[in-house]
């Protein structure tokens, strides 16, 4: 079973979908056909049993090369953005979700959002997972827009609010993409490095460039930068042994 279709895939879709009118325009699609079709071809196959709980070096491989940038690059973010588990899914089809009540108060003051009344916890969590969950799904109660995007999601823990960015039109149309599997989620994160204007820095390993605007101000206080570096010589040295 192959996995949802790329970013990259679906606006070549949506542009190939405009009927062309000049020869310029013809060659443009059949240009954007056959980018598709490669894409296609190089998409990894997925197993439906593991499709939540694990990436292989094959899918990391799929978006460095879109990005242009180093699989090891790629890894370490996860790393330190994931844990030592780097999985974005706390049970099938449930995200890695960490709730800020101080995001949701913020945006509940700018966006009128839906309140879902009847949410219920997802079954199965325990712990950190069971405690977020359940003050996510409270806050859905009272503002649902503001809870998903005063949380972070995934592997990756890209804010609800950065929907913009990851060229979603809602925060809920953001939170389908993370909930589908971790590849949608190593796709988002492609996509959204890309549109914040992070992706020269990563592919530099400008570690403390990346991670300002990554992490936020505190970045440095956190050491964010150079866990990062320090995890990127980890997976470069691990990819070039296995190279030899």
């Amino acid at each position: 079973m192959k996995r949802a279709l790329p970013f990259a895939v679906l606006a070549a879709a949506g542009i190939m979908a405009v009927s062309a009118h000049t020869p310029e325009e013809r060659n443009e699609q059949a240009d954007v056909a056959a980018l598709v079709a490669a894409v296609l071809e190089s998409m990894p196959e997925t197993d439906s049993l593991t499709r939540y709980s694990s990436l292989t070096d094959e899918d990391f491989e799929v978006v460095a090369k879109q990005l242009d940038v180093e699989t090891a690059a790629i890894k370490a973010v996860v790393r330190i953005e994931a844990g030592s588990a780097m999985q974005g899914f706390w049970a099938p089809g449930v995200p890695v979700a960490n709730y800020s009540k101080t995001l949701f108060n913020r945006y509940s003051k700018k966006v009128k959002g839906r309140k879902v009344k009847d949410g219920k916890v997802p079954a199965g969590l325990k712990g950190y997972a069971l405690r977020e969950w359940t003050a996510l799904v409270n806050a859905r109660k009272i503002n649902a827009d503001a809870a998903d995007m005063g949380t972070y999601w995934g592997m990756f823990q890209i804010g609800g609010f950065n929907y913009k960015l990851c060229e979603c039109s809602s925060v809920q149309e953001m939170v389908e993409l993370v909930s589908d599997s971790e590849f949608s989620q190593l796709e988002m994160f492609a996509v959204f490095i890309r549109n914040a204007g992070m992706l020269d820095a990563l592919r530099k390993k400008d570690w403390r460039a990346f991670a300002r605007k990554y992490n936020g101000p505190s970045y440095a206080k956190r050491g964010y930068h150079t866990r990062m570096a320090k995890e990127y010589e980890k997976f470069s040295k691990k990819s070039k042994t296995i190279e030899k």
